[in-house]
């Protein structure tokens, strides 16, 4: 049983799939106070379909990139690589976790129930298969990946009786900061773990080496999420806190990624790395708190 839950979180990235359920479920609760009102059962089959959706898209992705899982070390455990899995036990759960999870967020309403859809589709299927081919494969999977806040936002607009023009602002801003922060995000993984990408052909790195081009696409995207994160306060939904947070954590951001910029050094790159998985919930839950204090 230790070891079915253990493939399990592994199948389906249990720690990535926290992230993008944690970024839904804040944005729900944003855009519910925004309105007044919380559903909390509503927030609950939130979660529930989130995290299937989720998993079932990495679920597919493991499948389809299960040989060259075998040739890395950070992947070559996961139980389909590893055997302990078959092809069709991967495909099914797949199939299962996207079926019942998209049903679960269409009960919210529609359009929630299509982006996760679409989402799986983009992730799996497009993402997936490019990673080998182009740096261009971190662009298409910044999509699937900002899509968590937009769809939680528009989960809590039930249907759509009282969407407002600060709600379209508000989802799409939401959208635009976890967009943006991905890559930084996605670079600086891309930068600590070029060495074994390279051994499945994966091409992530923006000039697909570790070199000066690649570092100033690190430092301009973490300097470009300085003002976009800032777009709360600009529009007027956000307060001194959020502003304040956003101004800090995006400086502090943008010195690190300066840092790998000029040191080119693998330690520089895992700072930008860890503080990237520190930045989006701490941007995130000030944003919720300025909400709530209102």
């Amino acid at each position: 049983m230790k070891q079915f839950f253990a493939d399990f979180s592994k199948l389906i990235k249990f720690r990535l799939t926290f992230v993008v359920v944690f970024s839904a479920s804040i944005a729900f609760l944003i855009g519910s106070k925004q309105h007044g009102t919380i559903n909390w059962l509503n927030w609950l089959i939130l979660i529930a379909g989130g995290f299937l959706v989720t998993g079932a898209a990495n679920c597919f992705n493991e499948l389809i990139e299960k040989d060259l899982d075998k040739l890395m070390t950070r992947t070559k455990d996961r139980p389909m690589p590893a055997g302990r899995m078959t092809n069709g036990q991967g495909l099914v759960s797949g199939l299962l976790m996207g079926m019942l999870g998209t049903w679960l967020l269409g009960k919210l309403n529609i359009e929630t129930g299509l982006l996760s859809v679409f989402s799986i589709l983009l992730y799996a299927f497009a993402y997936t298969p490019l990673k080998q081919k182009s740096p261009i494969a971190v662009f298409v999977g910044a999509i699937p990946g900002a899509l968590p806040p937009l769809i939680g936002y528009l989960a809590a607009m039930g249907d759509f009786k009282d969407f407002t023009d600060a709600d379209y602002q508000i989802a799409v801003i939401l959208f635009f900061i976890q967009f943006v922060w991905q890559f930084p995000h996605f670079w600086s993984i891309a930068w600590v773990l070029d060495d074994d990408y390279k051994k499945a052909g994966f091409r992530l790195l923006p000039t697909t080496r570790r070199d000066k081009a690649s570092a100033a696409f690190v430092l301009f995207s973490a300097l470009l999420l300085i003002p976009v994160s800032l777009l709360p306060n600009f529009y007027g939904f956000g307060g001194y806190f959020i502003g304040g947070a956003s101004l800090l954590a995006g400086l502090y951001f943008a010195w690190l990624s300066f840092r790998l910029f000029r040191n080119l050094e693998l330690a520089d790159a895992r700072k930008v790395m860890f503080f990237s998985f520190f930045y989006l919930p701490l941007v995130q839950l000030v944003l919720l708190f300025d909400f709530i204090a209102k």
